[in-house]
């Protein structure tokens, strides 16, 4: 079974996946909508958001095969699976360009078992950045920048052949 990944209107991502889970088990086709937790500020009060990593894609493992497309394809919603110009192969059998291991993989260890990424607890000291804990552990080469007032990591996610930054929430903890 292979990651690929399902463009939709943004805002419709649990719609369609909802549709997704009526028409399949989870044994034939596993998605995911990987989120995560920030922390946000409105009128002076702070509160915690849950976020999508990536705005209008539903992200999908199967074994895509021509019943399973059309499948997909009889949504209601209007939605497509992400092709990168690569064009019918003979020895790869597939239209669609499923999502590299080494795209997903990272994905999916920040999620862990669920589909949120939680916040990490970080130490910053002279300009090193330590995870203490949280998904964000053993990672710290994709941290690209700390914003300590908006308790927010800006990450960079390779995603579909290109560069995602994406930010998730962290929590600033003073010198251990």
């Amino acid at each position: 079974m292979k990651w690929y990944a399902l463009f939709v209107e943004s805002g419709k991502e649990e719609t369609v996946q909802k549709f997704l889970r009526l028409q399949f088990d989870e044994q034939a086709l596993y998605s995911i909508i990987p989120k995560k937790k920030v922390t946000e500020r409105k009128a002076g009060i702070k509160y915690e958001a849950l976020k999508k990593m990536f705005p209008g894609y539903v992200l999908f493992k199967t074994k895509m095969t021509e019943r399973t497309f059309h499948k997909i394809k009889e949504l209601p919603i209007s939605c497509r699976i992400v092709n990168n110009g690569a064009y019918y192969s003979k020895e790869r059998k597939t239209y669609f360009t499923t999502i590299k291991d080494e795209e997903i993989l990272p994905i999916i260890r920040l999620i862990g078992e669920g589909d949120t990424v939680d916040y990490s607890k970080v130490y910053i000291e002279n300009s090193k950045v330590t995870v203490a804990s949280g998904p964000l552990k053993g990672m710290e080469g994709i941290i690209k920048k700390i914003d300590k007032r908006k308790r927010r990591a800006k990450i960079c996610l390779s995603f579909m052949g290109l560069d995602k930054m994406v930010n998730v929430g962290i929590e600033v903890l003073s010198k251990p």
